[in-house]
């Protein structure tokens, strides 16, 4: 592990919506979440664009959350003693992967015009991030078409550093290990775990370690290249049969339950990743801001393990003595 930041954390809220944060139900859903040893919580923020090839990035009312929401989220998880990173994310309304956002290299207008936007938003969200001292900012998740603009990255780091003084933390993707060298700008490396790990004849816990073994090797190369940090800025699976085949699907619904192989997941990558001097920790994905009554917690089939094994196996890890 690394010793000067572990981050014992989850992602809380995603996609809540105006007018949760705050309210009793997403207290007690961020308290029952606290329990399980975490030091750190990541809060995303969510606005939007219209399509991927749009050039505008826009708070939308009802599904983005107001300032004073998210200053609250930010401060109640102080209250229970969390570090936060704040994380604003940017999604199409046309329901394009954000990884797509992508223009013409042709005409430099497009992208001009787009990182314009874009540092608005993210500047704003980063003064916000320094006013509650939040500890973390993610600058973006998983998007690869803005990452290859490397002239465009290095100034929006720059300027976010102007207003923001915390730890800078940039979300990529799985496979996207060596594809920027404009990450040594940032602090840390976060990583989009979401890693196969299993084949349809062999969802064994032996077999999860063993390709997570591998993937550790490249995540120290990739520590190596650029010099800092590496985290998984996100990770995590569905509790359904074949999840560890495709951990990063969330429309499957026509397989059986399986509790037990997303929480083999866990006990995968939390014991091949915890003591690595050069690995600075998880933000799973990802818990509700509102949670349903425990007793039909396992009838969800999303990411959160609030009520399924897999909590057990975070929460051994998370309260272990060694940290």
């Amino acid at each position: 592990m690394n010793d000067k930041l572990f981050c014992k954390g989850y992602t809380w809220g995603f996609y809540s919506g105006s007018g949760v944060f705050g309210t009793p139900e997403a207290d007690a859903s961020m308290e029952r979440l606290a329990e399980n040893g975490l030091d750190w919580i990541c809060i995303p923020v969510n606005c939007f664009q219209e399509a991927y090839y749009s050039l505008n990035v826009f708070a939308l009312f009802g599904r983005t959350q107001t300032d004073d929401e998210v200053r609250s989220a930010i401060r109640k998880a102080k209250s229970l003693g969390l570090r936060v990173c704040l994380k604003p994310m940017v999604d199409c309304l046309d329901r394009s992967w954000r990884a797509r956002i992508d223009f013409p290299s042709e005409n430099p207008m497009y992208w001009e015009r787009w990182f314009a936007s874009y540092t608005r938003f993210m500047t704003y969200y980063a003064r916000l991030a320094e006013e509650e001292g939040c500890e973390m900012l993610c600058t973006g998740c998983e998007m690869a078409g803005m990452d290859k603009q490397t002239a465009y990255c290095r100034k929006l780091i720059a300027d976010v550093r102007e207003v923001y003084h915390g730890i800078i933390m940039h979300n990529i993707n799985h496979g996207d290990e060596f594809r920027f060298d404009w990450l040594s700008e940032v602090d840390v490396i976060g990583v989009s775990g979401y890693y196969p790990c299993t084949e349809p004849g062999d969802r064994s816990l032996a077999k999860m370690k063993e390709v997570w073994t591998e993937v550790v090797g490249r995540l120290e190369k990739m520590h190596e290249h650029y010099g800092r940090p590496v985290m998984m800025a996100e990770i995590g699976v569905r509790n359904e049969q074949g999840c560890t085949q495709y951990p990063w699907d969330f429309h499957h619904r026509d397989v059986p339950l399986d509790e037990q192989e997303q929480a083999d997941f866990y006990e995968a990558a939390l014991s091949t990743t915890w003591d690595k001097e050069w690995f600075c920790g998880y933000f799973w994905w990802d818990w509700k801001a509102k949670l349903p009554p425990i007793e039909k917690a396992k009838e969800n089939r999303d990411f959160t393990v609030y009520g399924k094994k897999a909590e057990q196996v975070l929460r051994s890890w998370y309260t272990r003595e060694d940290k």
